[in-house]
């Protein structure tokens, strides 16, 4: 089976050839059908954030790692007992790549993101095919194209991230980042209510992006003096919420003065394993009693990604699509910037399939 894999560990921003990580497409054996799975073939598998880290090294270093979790596709087979959710051969779906087991203390106690066999089923989506449990698997609304599918995982993000927050109608709030899951997370968080919405990115498309789906100001951190601009739009009173999904190390820090007195400070990215950032417990957490909070990955939060999806305009994250045999020119997009999302091809799937 064909597969997207990670083949040299190391940087793929890395300028020299001879140590920068690199990306190829592989055969790895054909996952076995279990008697409560589902097999997909893949139509669509978007590159995360996440990808390049897993170059890097950051969950293991034994090469080939296969990739790919954000994905869509066309029910291929099903297990003789794989049938408690109504799925069928056929069916157009999209899902969780993590499977929860159900059984564990954590999953239990309502933390599933702390499964103790969360990795089980993690198995690389970019590729020809793909078998989870059915638990993993959610069939596509009518009015969501495969294409528009791929999101559904990052969708669960920005709805995980909602969750964290804990917002209110009305109150006032800043994403950092205007990658996807900061493009998500704001038209998310855009239908609660939110007030004096501010994307803050350095990018300028990115930045007119965010104004098209909903935020109300935008801050160019490396142009202006965000913290004057946040005082600015807020009326001197900080942000009641803030959420960064930018995933910068020199971003971070300063997010902390943006947020109004006992305002949650969301990190919603994933970070490099050795960064401690400082932090002044008497002056954030004493004197202005900020929430500061993070997340792993997105327990419950599927059903309701899959409820606001049709909802969700991610016309400009489908943009740039690549064939698989392509992934290595596709990471190389991804990592320029030049498009915000990035999708490879995995399957040329019929969007009328059911049998």
């Amino acid at each position: 089976m064909r597969t997207v894999a990670v083949t040299r560990i190391g940087s793929l921003r890395d300028p020299d050839p001879t140590t920068r990580g690199t990306i190829g497409v592989v055969d790895f054996p054909d996952q076995e059908l279990g008697p409560e799975d589902v097999r997909i073939r893949v139509a669509y598998s978007a590159i995360c954030g996440s990808d390049p880290h897993l170059a890097e090294g950051f969950f293991g270093t034994d090469v080939p790692i296969g990739l790919g979790h954000e994905l869509s596709g066309v029910v291929e087979a099903l297990g003789e007992r794989a049938h408690r959710n109504g799925l069928r051969v056929g069916d157009r779906v999209a899902g969780n790549f993590l499977r929860f087991c159900g059984t564990c203390r954590p999953c239990q106690e309502g933390r599933q993101q702390f499964c103790e066999h969360i990795q089980d089923y993690n198995r690389p989506g970019m590729a020809e095919t793909v078998t989870w449990h059915e638990s993993q698997v959610y069939r596509l609304p009518d009015d969501v194209s495969l294409l528009k599918g791929c999101l559904l995982e990052p969708t669960s993000v920005a709805v995980r991230i909602a969750d964290k927050t804990r917002i209110r109608v009305g109150d006032r709030v800043a994403v950092c980042g205007g990658g996807p899951i900061g493009q998500l997370a704001l038209q998310v968080i855009k239908m609660y209510g939110a007030t004096s919405l501010t994307m803050i990115e350095p990018i300028a498309d990115r930045r007119e992006m965010a104004l098209r789906h909903g935020a109300e100001h935008v801050i160019d951190p490396v142009a202006e003096d965000q913290f004057a601009r946040a005082e600015e739009i807020t009326g001197g009173r900080g942000y009641d919420i803030v959420i960064d999904a930018s995933g910068s190390t020199r971003a971070v820090r300063g997010l902390l003065d943006l947020a109004a007195k006992g305002g949650t400070v969301v990190y919603g990215a994933m970070y490099p394993e050795s960064f401690e950032m400082p932090l002044n417990l008497s002056d954030y957490l004493y004197l202005r009693e900020l929430t500061l909070t993070g997340l792993f990955v997105s327990p419950y939060a599927f059903p309701r990604a899959l409820q606001i999806l049709p909802h969700l305009d991610t016309e400009e994250l489908t943009q740039a699509v690549f064939p698989l045999e392509q992934a290595a020119e596709a990471f190389a997009v991804h990592v320029s910037g030049a498009y915000p999302k990035v999708v490879l091809r995995c399957n040329d799937v019929d969007e009328e399939t059911r049998s």
